[in-house]
């Protein structure tokens, strides 16, 4: 077995104007302060980098990961969420989703896809300039605005959506396997990939790509009521990055599942700062310690009460605690009887 490496944290949530938000070199002498041994890198906020420059220069990823280093702090992944995001769009988000893209493909969805396409590949050859072997991202969604099966589904409307996810997704996953890097998608509700069985249907249209993986993040699976310790049993092979995420589900007489349109504060299902929700991490990283997830464990913080810096300062400590150093023996051997096949024979009445 292996451990778990961290605490790291995804630095999405902590980027700002004002310092030491505002660099790379001062959000990470900010993280190592608190404890972090890693950063994720969102790779849309060039207040953190420049991406066009990392995917072409291997000296400036050399910078990137010096400045890391000279805090104590790795780079764990880089996150395309966002621009993965982009890759598939059903047109009733086009507006909302245009905020995600650069100024210049806004109001252009076939420019915009494009422009995501080559963000996710550049994110890929950063990667590699870096020694990264994962990277976190998002699968987009064509048939999220129909989950809820009424009015009924024209037949054959899911599987076509699929069938162009993968479609989509296939010559990126390819790119992947040829910079050495897995791509790890978050499931997540608003994407297509929001569960195991959509995994799996997108699974079947890739041909069971060896480069589509997983981010783990327990907090998705409190809020759909999904079992987020048997998704561990079943998926554990193709987990590649994890996200430590609390979460409460609370439903009332009034509201469940679907939050009843209210706000994050308001809502039965809501994320929270690690500590404070229903996730039982100790079960969680004794899952992925007994499977050999030998990667980083992440903050990503979002809490509808907590202060983000309270959050972050905490969820160092309870990263660490929950990290299991594995043992190099097994418990018992102090009573081990020692190794003699001819002696197991005859234990074993075997001639």
């Amino acid at each position: 077995m292996k451990t778990i490496k961290g605490p790291a944290i995804f630095l999405a949530q902590f980027a700002g104007d004002t310092a030491p938000f505002n660099s790379f070199d001062a959000i990470c002498e900010w993280a190592a302060s608190l404890g972090y041994k890693g950063v994720q890198i969102p790779t849309w906020d060039g207040r953190l980098i420049d991406l066009k420059k990392a995917s072409d220069s291997k000296d400036y990823c050399d910078e990137l990961a010096g400045t890391a280093a000279k805090h104590g702090l790795e780079i764990t992944e880089l996150s395309t969420h966002l621009q993965g995001q982009l890759v598939a769009v059903h047109p009733v988000y086009d507006e909302l989703m245009d905020g995600f893209a650069a100024p210049e493909v806004r109001g252009n969805p076939k420019a915009r896809q494009e422009w995501a396409v080559d963000q996710v590949k550049r994110a890929l050859r950063a990667s590699k300039h870096l020694g990264i072997t994962a990277h976190a991202t998002f699968s987009g969604a064509l048939a999220w605005p129909f989950l809820y099966p009424f009015p009924q589904r024209p037949a054959g409307l899911v599987e076509a959506a699929f069938a162009e996810l993968g479609k989509r997704w296939t010559p990126l996953l390819d790119y992947a396997d040829e910079h050495g890097v897995d791509l790890a998608y978050e499931i997540h509700p608003g994407e297509d990939l929001h569960d195991g069985v959509t995994f799996e249907m997108f699974l079947a249209e890739v041909k069971n790509h060896p480069r589509a993986n997983l981010l783990y993040d327990p907090s998705h699976f409190v809020l759909q009521q999904l079992d987020y310790l048997d998704y561990i049993d079943i998926y554990h092979e193709r987990i590649k990055a994890f996200h430590v995420k609390d979460a409460e589900f609370n439903p009332t007489g009034r509201q469940g599942v679907y939050g009843g349109y209210q706000s994050w504060v308001n809502r039965a299902g809501r994320f929270r700062s690690l500590g404070d929700g229903q996730v039982d991490f100790g079960a969680v990283f004794s899952k992925l310690t007994q499977y050999d997830y030998a990667s980083w464990a992440v903050l990503e913080w979002e809490c509808a009460l907590k202060h983000p810096e309270d959050g972050a300062r905490e969820g160092a400590e309870f990263i660490k605690h929950h990290i299991i150093r594995v043992t190099e023996r097994a418990f018992d051997d102090f009573a081990g009887a020692g190794t003699d096949d001819v002696a197991n024979r005859r234990i074993l009445g075997i001639a």
